[in-house]
């Protein structure tokens, strides 16, 4: 379940960073970078704030 969350979240701001690039500023892709250096980090090192988060508010794997 956790997974699935994270995925749809990633997702999500990337796709709406995306539209906000377009059309109100082009600095939004900066954000679009940030969230894909996040997935890469956590691809490496194992460890995802978001899971982190989740895991707090009480969502099971």
């Amino acid at each position: 379940m956790k997974n699935r969350i994270i995925r749809a979240v990633a997702g999500s701001f990337i796709l709406i960073s995306l539209l906000l690039a377009h059309y109100v500023s082009p600095n939004w892709y900066w954000f679009t970078a940030f969230v894909g250096a996040n997935l890469l980090q956590s691809s490496i090192t194992k460890w995802c704030l978001m899971e982190d988060i989740l895991t707090k508010m009480g969502v099971k794997d």
